[in-house]
């Protein structure tokens, strides 16, 4: 049986309007700090949604509901893409990252441990060792991780860490340097998209140390 179809409100995006495809919603919406939307099932409902007050919608008021907050719709990951993580440990201070396929979980790359690091530092760097590595394939895949806070230093092309350089950490600055050079001096055409835990799951490239 096939399944109803979904019509998809953008109050807040790149473009507001009501959308007939979750690809057409997820462009106007994806990167975009602060996007407010939700799925419906009648374009007649989304329409007179997209003129209404959107968190009347998002807390389960508006019609089309049932009374009861949902979720925001995300869809699905892209299968074919690269997920990046990385892991800190509290007791040395150690981080590490790697990078996976997504849907295989192939290792693709791991670095690290690199003493006194941050959570952050190390997506950032994964994040852009994924460009890289990437890049040398000549592939536009694209790249999942579940930090906003790198995801936004990587499109600032600067890692706006707080870590005091020390001499044990000092390597671990040398390849942030070598990270914001490589951005600033490539051009790049990879989505850089957040791992949404709450919908999906652990992203694939996470240590399973929790």
């Amino acid at each position: 049986m096939a399944k109803s179809p979904k019509y998809y409100v953008v109050w807040k995006g790149r473009q507001k309007g009501v959308y007939d495809t979750w690809d057409a919603c997820q462009e106007q919406i994806q990167n975009f700090p602060g996007a407010l939307y939700k799925s419906f099932e009648s374009r007649t409902v989304a329409e007179k949604a997209l003129g209404e007050k959107p968190h009347v919608h998002l807390q389960g008021k508006g019609p089309g509901t049932d009374g009861k907050a949902e979720k925001l719709f995300v869809g699905k990951p892209i299968a074919d893409s690269i997920s990046v993580d990385a892991a800190w440990n509290t007791a040395t201070g150690d981080m590490e990252y790697q990078g996976v396929h997504t849907t295989t979980k192939q290792l693709l790359f791991h670095q690290g441990p690199h003493p006194d690091g941050t959570n952050n530092i190390g997506e950032f760097l994964a994040i852009v060792h994924a460009l890289a590595w990437l890049k040398q394939r000549d592939s536009n895949l694209p790249i999942y991780s579940d930090s906003r806070t790198a995801i936004s230093w990587v499109l600032k092309k600067k890692a706006n860490t707080k870590l005091a350089e020390t001499p044990r950490n000092a390597h671990l600055f040398e390849l942030i340097d070598r990270a914001e050079n490589w951005l600033k001096a490539n051009v790049f055409l990879n989505r850089i998209l957040k791992w949404e835990t709450e919908y999906w799951g652990e992203n694939p490239a996470d240590f399973g140390r929790k």
